[in-house]
């Protein structure tokens, strides 16, 4: 069934399918809109629908979500400072603060690309774009995730470089692009771990496996999105630069173009350097003995004269041995 089949009187009519416009109208990702059209809040022209394969015309028919009725929004991008002890849900039984409440009243409706948790704090994206909210979560765009980690006690090299091999949960496996040591205290630490991914708590999951408790979290970027200097609870919005580097990013990790892991000749140490493999060639000059030396020509002449030396004398022999009518040796 295509989108905008033909209508009966020749016109082109402009339908699509109801998830596809639930999350047009910025009621979340693709797939939060289909668990809303399942649970059987929407009803289109004042008829309950629950079947996800149904296509709509909005432009004719009236779609509703809890009696409410639903238009078509602007799209809208925004980047948040998420304060701790905020929830990212837009529906808390509990009435936590939401993310949602930290924008003004009667705008469109908004929800976070991915999750924080209630104590971590840091960059969310904000978005009523539902199609470009599932992309930015899905983990074969492999947009990065960058977070600064304040962890009980100090982890060693063998320790960083043990959450880059990853760990095994219910989930799946478990694991960070890189992870740097940050700045040292006396019982406690500043690490930075970059993630390609955004399990449930991973971090502190993670972190808690290896021996180490999460004392503060806070993500400073996504993908090409900086934290900056955005104070906690304030947003901005996207500019069209960011959204056209986001844009570039997921078409080329889509295409396979960017998905590629780092290269094994330059990989981030546990320690926050940079390990390369040594080359195959030697330098030319150079301490440590790369300055080329002179003594193997000189023990190559000295080798070829004492041979010289040994043939003339081999030659002497031989005409000795002939002159008494000897074979000459060999």
């Amino acid at each position: 069934m295509t989108d905008t089949p033909a209508a009966e009187d020749g016109s082109t009519s402009t339908r699509i399918r109801l998830q596809k416009f639930l999350a047009s109208c910025g009621l979340g990702s693709r797939r939060a809109c289909e668990e809303i059209v399942t649970s059987g809040r929407v009803t289109v022209d004042g008829r309950p629908v629950a079947a996800l394969g149904t296509s709509v015309d909005p432009s004719k028919q009236e779609i509703a979500l809890d009696g409410e009725p639903l238009r078509i929004e602007r799209k809208k991008y925004y980047a948040l400072n998420k304060p701790r002890g905020v929830v990212c849900t837009n529906r808390d039984p509990a009435g936590r603060p939401r993310v949602v409440d930290l924008f003004p009243p009667g705008g469109p409706r908004l929800f976070p690309v991915g999750r924080l948790d209630e104590e971590s704090e840091g960059l969310l994206i904000v978005t009523n774009d539902g199609d470009l909210s599932q992309k930015l979560a899905h983990p074969k765009y492999r947009i990065y995730r960058t977070y600064h980690v304040h962890v009980a006690g100090v982890p060693n090299r063998p320790t960083l470089e043990s959450l880059r091999e990853g760990a095994y949960f219910a989930e799946g496996r478990f694991r960070v692009h890189s992870a740097k040591l940050l700045k040292k205290q006396r019982q406690s630490a500043h690490v930075e771990l970059i993630l390609t991914e955004g399990h449930n708590r991973e971090v502190r999951r993670l972190l808690a496996r290896v021996g180490h408790k999460v004392m503060r979290l806070k993500r400073v970027a996504f993908g090409p999105i900086q934290l900056g200097r955005l104070k906690r609870g304030e947003f901005r919005t996207l500019t069209h630069a960011e959204l056209a580097h986001l844009h570039e990013i997921l078409e080329r990790n889509q295409s396979g173009g960017g998905g590629r892991s780092p290269s094994k000749k330059s990989t981030s140490s546990g320690g926050g350097s940079t390990v390369k493999t040594s080359s195959a060639r030697a330098p030319r000059s150079g301490g440590g003995g790369g300055a080329r030396s002179k003594a193997p020509a000189q023990d190559k002449r000295r080798t070829g004269r004492a041979d010289r030396r040994d043939e003339r004398t081999r030659r002497g022999a031989g005409r000795t041995e002939q002159g008494r009518g000897r074979k000459p040796a060999r």
